[in-house]
């Protein structure tokens, strides 16, 4: 949204200061605004953040009836266990690589292959490819 300073059209008239809005962005933000407007008006119910009768704001209590809000319980149980992984017959071929060698790979011109023994050479290319 540049600001655009006062000038004189060629036809004399005089046209002050102003923002120069791009195509639609004034009903845009008129729409924004009512949405924002009416989320506040709406929304949230008669819910208020520490509104009760604790000894400050965020005292968890709920719309000043003394009752505790519910808290978040952690419903996850670590280690997360994937059934999928552990059933497989096949070997992914995941190699692992510390961060010396990734180096070593990434500032040198040695290739991945002779750094990782278990990494093959690539193919030599057909004669479809």
């Amino acid at each position: 949204m540049p600001w655009i300073n006062g000038y004189v059209r060629s036809d004399g008239t005089p046209v002050n200061g102003h923002v120069r809005l791009p195509a639609g962005a004034r009903r845009e933000t008129t729409l924004l605004g009512l949405f924002v407007i009416g989320g506040f008006i709406l929304g949230n119910g008669t819910t208020t953040a520490g509104a009760g009768t604790g000894t400050g704001a965020g005292t968890g209590t709920g719309a000043g009836t003394g009752t505790e809000l519910p808290r978040p319980q952690s419903t996850v149980v670590y280690p997360i266990k994937w059934p999928a992984w552990e059933k497989q017959t096949q070997p992914q071929r995941l190699h692992l690589v510390d961060r010396h060698l990734l180096a070593q790979w990434a500032g040198g011109s040695r290739p991945l292959w002779e750094l990782l023994r278990a990494v093959p050479p690539p193919r030599r290319p057909t004669s479809l490819s």
